[in-house]
């Protein structure tokens, strides 16, 4: 049967059981605190305020936030001193404790259902760049790290947004040449060092590239390393512009 033939209303009335029973059985509940809510992906109200969202002002190109007022248009130090490869990089909320939570119990407690609830917050930083987007690329992870996570959480973020979107996506068009050690702990020098030449085009996918503006997704903004030797690639490949959307931003000299 078609699911978009209606059900019968006996049918509608089992289902509609079956779904209660299930609530009973197994309630949904906040995936930060554990408490029960009223539909699944919803976060109770304690620890949605300990979510602190991005918001202006903040820079124009990285998307930094400023703790202080500027004027409109201002770029942060960071971009001043050295213009990254991307053009403009944009995300959902600040890294946390709270978003830390999510962001770790996604990518290592099998939460993947997660991306639900990420996804409107990802469509709403992005906005403006998916607006000017023709295709989107995950940040690739590097085999033997896939084959340890069994999945790679970009992707998966990646993907909800292509479906909600309707922008195309091309999830293999990025990979890894060789392993990097993790970046946690290493200097903003040696995080670019690490990761400098470690990403290549897929050839397969080299011409759908050229001459597009290419967004790539990731969960947390770091030092921006990871993202500008992506972007740095694609740019190489011909991509026109490079846009960074992530879930996460961290703020601080904290990596």
């Amino acid at each position: 049967m078609s699911e978009n033939l209606p059900f019968s209303p006996p049918f509608q009335r089992l289902r509609q059981l079956a779904l209660a029973a299930l609530d009973a059985l197994l309630p949904p509940r906040c995936l930060g605190s554990g408490k029960i809510v009223d539909a699944p992906g919803m976060l109770d109200a304690g620890f949605w305020g300990e979510l602190a969202f991005v918001s202006a002002p903040a820079c124009v190109c990285c998307g930094l936030p400023f703790s202080f007022a500027v004027a409109e248009g201002s770029l942060c130090a960071a971009c001043i001193d050295s213009a990254p490869e991307f053009d403009k990089a944009r995300a959902a909320v600040v890294y946390n404790d709270a978003s830390r939570q999510l962001i770790l119990d996604f990518k290592y407690g099998d939460k993947l259902h997660a991306v639900d609830t990420f996804l409107p917050w990802l469509r709403r930083a992005g906005a403006e760049m998916l607006a000017d987007t023709d295709l989107m690329i995950p940040v690739p992870l590097h085999r033997r790290r896939l084959w340890q996570r069994r999945f790679n959480q970009s992707a998966l973020l990646t993907r909800a947004i292509a479906r909600d979107t309707g922008l195309p996506c091309l999830p293999d068009a990025l990979c890894r040449k060789r392993h990097t050690v993790p970046q946690k702990g290493l200097s903003r020098s040696e995080r670019h060092l690490n990761v400098r030449g470690a990403f290549a085009v897929n050839p397969r996918d080299a011409g759908q590239i050229k001459g597009k503006r290419v967004m790539i997704v990731d969960d947390v903004f770091t030092s921006g390393a990871t993202l500008n030797e992506c972007a740095r690639i694609l740019k190489k490949a011909g991509a026109a512009e490079v846009f960074v959307l992530t879930l996460a931003r961290v703020t601080r000299e904290e990596f």
